[in-house]
């Protein structure tokens, strides 16, 4: 069975780029018959706020997208799903990735990275230093072999292989606050639902190959075996990428540009190349959504950028 998830970072307001990636992800399962999940990816707290996951659950409710499995609301998330409740599962995975010896504690900080990096990537300074972990300050970081090669089949991109070193050298999976980083935490939370079918925007490309490497030292065939689609992103009026940073818009405003959901449909419907006169409902959006055409359908559909 397909299982999936939609997985948002309750960092700020979702935009046209989430609500795409969404509807695509709920598209791709139920046509398929398979089992959604709904990942809130909080483990930074410390940008988490409230009206943040507010906005999840209320556009999730108002363009209709059911799931098969996650948090019901804002109080059933942090009584049940937050990532703040799972701490002990990826410190034990840190601890076994340590004692095997995949990891190294850094204390550098990003100025002196970028003082001593002559590629933009972390140059291996505390590499052989052999510093304690338990040392105050210090991030704990994956030892990316030179030459490593990862290799997947992409749905929408065909066949990838990087090289881990020259994209992603030496990566954090523990913070210098002592949490434990995205990466480790996103692969973890993936193996422990068995998702099998991950739908990313093309700027997830590296975190994909990361977390290949870091699934295949945890013994995690089942994200090894998952299949992948990395989607193209979609672009404001000026061709810059959405993003939260950049100030995208709240609920409100998605609302007030699409007045009404089956609008928002019409929207998506136009981006995959679907008849846009006969989607009047979710529903229809779904009947007339093939997966096998979909890259013929993305790639055409890229002329139609978001308000």
């Amino acid at each position: 069975m397909v299982r999936a998830r939609i997985a948002p970072t309750p960092s700020g307001y979702l935009h046209q780029g989430n609500i795409f990636n969404f509807l695509l992800t709920w598209l791709l399962v139920r046509k398929q018959g398979g089992s959604l999940l709904l990942r809130i990816d909080d483990i930074d707290a410390t940008r988490t706020r409230r009206e943040y996951l507010e906005d999840i659950f209320y556009m999730l409710d108002w363009l209709g997208l059911d799931y098969d499995q996650g948090p019901q609301g804002v109080e059933d998330f942090y009584r049940h799903h937050s990532q703040q409740l799972r701490l002990d599962m990826y410190q034990q995975s840190l601890d076994l990735l340590w004692k095997q010896g995949h990891l190294f504690a850094c204390r550098c900080s990003r100025r002196q990275i970028q003082q001593r990096s002559q590629d933009g990537h972390y140059p291996g300074s505390c590499l052989g230093l052999g510093l304690p972990p338990e040392a105050p300050g210090v991030a704990w970081r994956l030892h990316t072999p030179a030459g490593l090669s990862v290799e997947w089949e992409d749905i929408y991109l065909k066949q990838q292989r990087m090289l881990l070193y020259s994209h992603i050298r030496h990566f954090v999976v523990r913070r210098k606050d002592g949490l434990p980083a995205y990466q480790l935490v996103s692969v973890l939370e993936d193996l422990h639902h068995r998702i099998n079918l991950l739908v990313r925007g093309q700027d997830l490309i590296t975190s994909t190959a990361a977390q290949l490497f870091l699934a295949s030292l945890l013994g995690g065939h089942t994200f090894e075996q998952a299949r992948f689609l990395h989607h193209p992103l979609l672009l404001d009026q000026q061709g810059q990428k959405l993003s939260k940073s950049a100030g995208a818009a709240s609920h409100q405003s998605l609302i007030s540009y699409w007045k009404q959901p089956v609008n928002c449909y019409k929207w998506m419907a136009r981006l995959l190349q679907l008849p846009e006169a006969e989607i009047h409902r979710l529903e229809d959006l779904l009947l007339h959504f093939d997966p096998l055409q979909l890259q013929t359908a993305i790639e055409k559909g890229q002329g139609t950028p978001p308000k």
